[in-house]
């Protein structure tokens, strides 16, 4: 009987985690078959329980589910717990678990696929939401030297700082303090703004020093983020297809037991930076 997978969230019809899935299915030999969920925004427990009762196996969740997931969830991986929200779920019985597969799959890509090791590195992230919140264990464990955390609202990037200050450096600020920061070796833009076409309120001389721009959002070819980075001299630009696929392998995994490889999907996926 072929197992059946899922994404949820809302609106879900972009989601490229059905051809993620599907190839990695193809590639590994599983048979299972992955499909799209949309919930209604005031139905996403119904909808996660409705798919496990009928013989779901797992699912991954997207916005603006995640920590809605986490809530349902009766058990809690470490990278679930530490970030606060699910981006996957596994079910065994009536029991579901939760784990949070974006930091990992993030850090993966800048170190595997992009050849850039965290060790000692000085890290710019903008923005503070639930991406940017499951990075922050992964690049501290891996021994950023300092993750400075920028976000509209300083008080949540304090309070973010002082949840992962035991695991490493965490410096919170505003977007004014930036400007006259430099020395980054990576700048990372974990907000909204790309969604829109708009460039988050960050001074080009952050870029002074950086190695890599990366951008979370992906498919959106050269963002006016990534446009700064580039013509301020950064020498490398990468959007966030590398992070899908990477954090899609781990749930794959943690689903099959079987880690498929990810370039060949990664290079289907990648839209060209012009």
């Amino acid at each position: 009987m072929t197992d059946q997978y899922a994404v949820i969230g809302n609106p879900i019809v972009q989601s490229k985690s059905p051809l993620i899935h599907g190839a990695f299915a193809k590639a590994t030999k599983q048979d299972l078959e992955y499909t799209r969920i949309e919930s209604p925004l005031d139905g996403f427990d119904a909808a996660v329980l409705a798919f496990r009762d009928a013989g779901g196996r797992g699912m991954n969740v997207t916005a603006p589910f995640k920590l809605q997931a986490f809530a349902l969830a009766t058990d809690h991986h470490e990278a679930a717990r530490i970030a606060g929200a699910a981006n996957a779920l596994k079910f065994d019985g009536e029991r579901i678990a939760a784990q949070n597969f974006d930091g990992v799959g993030l850090a993966n890509d800048i170190e595997r696929n992009l050849g850039l090791a965290l060790q000692g590195k000085r890290v710019l992230v903008l923005g503070a939401g639930g991406a940017v919140r499951g990075a922050l264990s992964p690049f501290l464990v891996r021994g950023t030297a300092e993750v400075v955390l920028a976000n509209r609202n300083v008080a949540t990037a304090q309070t973010l700082a002082r949840q992962f200050g035991a695991q490493g450096k965490v410096t919170p600020c505003g977007y004014a303090d930036l400007a006259h920061e430099r020395g980054f070796d990576i700048v990372l833009n974990g907000t909204s703004a790309s969604l829109k076409s708009e460039l988050p309120p960050v001074p080009a001389g952050v870029f002074a020093d950086a190695a890599l721009a990366y951008e979370l959002v992906y498919g959106k070819g050269l963002t006016p983020f990534l446009r700064l980075a580039r013509n301020a001299g950064v020498p490398r630009q990468a959007d966030g297809v590398g992070m899908l696929v990477e954090q899609a392998a781990e749930a794959f995994e943690w689903w099959r037991g079987v880690r498929p490889d990810t370039r060949a999907v990664i290079d289907q996926l990648t839209v060209p930076l012009v």
